[in-house]
């Protein structure tokens, strides 16, 4: 179909218009991407995507991701005019309470959002984690008779997307895996929010990734033939490299006192709006204006969209007809497992088993589970012989072998965090990864953002304490577990032997509304063998669990988790047969009982409690109370073996045997 160049100049305007009124209705938000990337919004949702409006989670379409995500309506401006449900009446209640258009785009709020954007980079994480789903999906699903995925993945970034280091670390990994099925649109008009980008950057943007393996093209932004060409030349590409088109633009275009301007990036225009709206060509006496010729445009736009999309549905309908094998795996990735079936695939350890800390025991339980759930993926940070993730029955995912289920990301654990939301956004593979869990801290902002949108992402994090020993502090995560868990939905994960990472990794698995971390011990951790297999692996999904029944009048309860318990095993035999132990893996998934369930596991009667952890204390007040005691760690560690670091930091059991009878 030609390019409608004058209708879709029109709706450019108007797309403005648009994002004016709505930002001049609350005083708030961003007015500076909308406007000046309005011809770029006009040629990818009035011609360019391959989507259907009528249904936003089909499985084939291009996915749309703004990065950028301050410049929300622009997102909901064309998400409307191509006929998404989002009426008229949710874009004029922009960043009102409970309406459809937030602040910034959230992932299941508005129908067409494919993530939740806002802090700048991760969105082209996001991209990249869907452009390595596609791969995996075609490589999958695809025959030579039915290629029923082929989509691209299209992302919108700007400056300072380009200048986070999470972006970055997702573009390298994008080139190096030669992902050509994922296109950049760097939105290039020289601005930061503070000033002019001249102030923070002087890179050679097309040089950098040229060199690091990709395609690039640059056009001018407002030109809607120029910028069509690009992406179709970018969609087209034969070079087997993602595709970044540098799309120069004016910020703010369209409000002439602010327009290339740094002031050009917020609200400031919008004082100008009835100028703006009035060099536009809108009515000054109709705000939020769309003119019937748009409307009557995208409303045979979509109905061209729907045509495209029934023409693939038959054919999907045959391919599935033609693979039921295949048909059925797609399918299952609807479905989340549950735990107790999981459990039922991984044997009961011997009781004499020995594993190198629960990481050697993840890497049992890991491997008849993806054998189980062939939509598993694997990925670590460079650490697979130390995170002991790596799915042995399978190899690893690169440009020669796209259905891989191990994922090399590199040094990079921002990123990987990241890449993996955009796996679990597109809703087809399981992500999980792995790196040391003091390293949380590089990949946390990904992580809040799993949590926010309920993404089922697993992080497979080892050297969980100062267990780590020798590697001295920088590698000791004294407070990192305490930091994770105060994460809205986010549930970590610390088992203290091999059952109770069994059912730590069912537990993660059957997990369908949010992230959940796994923190597994490097050092060595005794078989808790004085606990029924089947009580240590259903009492991690309750997330605390009685370990040790008292056998007279309840006088003292400890709290462990993860290595610890065994020492409160310990220091319960010396104090006493009125000593209750309590395992509580998952302090958040123990919450989350009923009070019933959590009473019965800790009576609020018994008042003398001690909580032991490797880590920093002050979280375990809630469950202690003012009258008992933690024995834990404030400060950092330090080099030496883990039994002699323990023992210098006060992590044993006559600790806590010391701790229970001060009470």
């Amino acid at each position: 179909m030609t390019l409608q160049t004058p209708l879709l100049a029109q709706a450019a305007n108007q797309a403005r218009g648009l994002a004016i009124d709505a930002v001049h209705a609350c005083s708030s938000g961003h007015l500076g991407l909308p406007l000046g990337c309005a011809e770029i919004g006009a040629v990818l949702f009035g011609h360019a995507l391959s989507v259907n409006p009528a249904q936003p989670r089909w499985i084939n379409r291009d996915r749309f991701v703004l990065s950028a995500g301050h410049g929300s309506m622009f997102l909901y401006s064309w998400l409307h005019l191509s006929g998404f449900d989002l009426p008229l009446e949710q874009v004029k209640k922009f960043r009102v309470l409970h309406s459809h258009t937030p602040g910034h785009p959230e992932f299941r709020e508005t129908p067409g959002v494919e993530a939740t954007t806002g802090p700048l980079g991760q969105g082209i994480g996001n991209a990249v984690g869907m452009a390595v789903a596609g791969q995996m999906a075609a490589a999958r699903f695809n025959t030579a008779e039915h290629p029923i995925f082929d989509y691209h993945v299209v992302c919108l970034a700007g400056d300072g997307c380009m200048q986070e280091g999470v972006a970055m670390e997702a573009v390298e990994f994008a080139g190096h895996q030669r992902l050509d099925n994922l296109i950049l649109i760097y939105d290039s008009n020289d601005v930061t929010l503070d000033a002019m980008a001249s102030k923070t950057q002087s890179e050679n943007t097309a040089g950098r990734f040229k060199a690091i393996g990709w395609d690039v093209q640059t056009v001018d932004g407002h030109d809607l033939a120029l910028f069509l060409k690009a992406f179709n030349k970018a969609k087209k590409a034969k070079s087997g490299k993602p595709q970044l088109i540098i799309a120069r633009t004016i910020i703010g275009k369209g409000i002439a006192e602010v327009q290339g301007t740094a002031k050009g990036h917020g609200e400031g225009g919008a004082k100008f709006s009835d100028s703006a709206r009035a060099g536009l060509g809108l009515p000054a006496d109709q705000h939020f204006y769309v003119s019937p010729e748009v409307r009557a445009y995208f409303d045979a736009h979509r109905q061209r969209l729907a045509r495209v999309w029934k023409r693939w549905s038959k054919s999907y309908q045959a391919w599935r007809g033609a693979n039921p094998e295949k048909a059925t795996l797609l399918d299952s990735a609807a479905r989340a497992p549950s735990a107790a079936h999981l459990l039922e695939k991984i044997p009961v350890f011997p009781a004499d088993a020995k594993h190198p800390g629960t990481r050697g025991s993840g890497r049992e339980v890991l491997q008849p589970l993806a054998a189980e759930l062939p939509l598993l993926i694997s990925g670590s940070a460079d650490l697979h012989g130390s995170t002991y993730n790596y799915i042995n029955a399978d190899k690893d995912f690169d440009p020669t072998n796209r259905s891989g289920r191990n994922i090399r990301f590199g040094i990079r654990e921002h990123a990987m965090a990241a890449i993996c939301n955009g796996v679990a956004y597109d809703g087809l593979f399981r992500p999980s990864c792995a790196t040391f869990l003091v390293f949380a801290d590089y990949s946390r902002p990904s992580m809040r953002l799993a949590a926010l949108a309920k993404l089922p992402v697993i992080y497979i994090y080892t050297h969980d304490s100062v267990g780590v020993g020798e590697d001295g502090p920088t590698h000791q995560p004294v407070e990192t577990i305490s930091a994770l868990r105060l994460i809205p939905n986010f549930d970590v994960i610390r088992p203290a032997d091999l059952e109770e990472t069994a059912g730590a990794y069912a537990a993660a698995l059957e997990r369908a509304d949010g992230p959940t971390l796994l923190a597994l011990t490097r050092q060595a951790v005794p078989n808790l063998n004085e606990i029924p297999p089947h009580i240590r692996r259903a009492g991690v999904l309750k997330g605390g669990y009685v370990a040790l029944q008292e056998t007279a009048p309840l006088t003292h309860i400890l709290i462990a988790t993860g290595s610890e318990l065994a020492l409160a095993l310990a220091a319960a035999k010396t104090l006493g047969a009125g000593v209750r132990v309590v395992s509580m893996p998952c302090t958040s998934r123990f919450d989350r009982q009923s009070a019933e369930y959590r009473e019965a596991i800790l009576p609020s009667a018994c008042r003398k409690r001690v909580a032991v952890e490797a880590g920093v204390t002050s979280f375990w007040s809630k469950y202690v109370g003012l009258d008992g005691k933690v024995v834990g760690i404030d400060r950092f560690g330090i080099s030496a073996p883990a039994p002699i670091v323990f023992k210098e930091l006060g992590i044993t059991a006559e600790a806590i045997v010391a701790a229970a009878q001060s009470l």
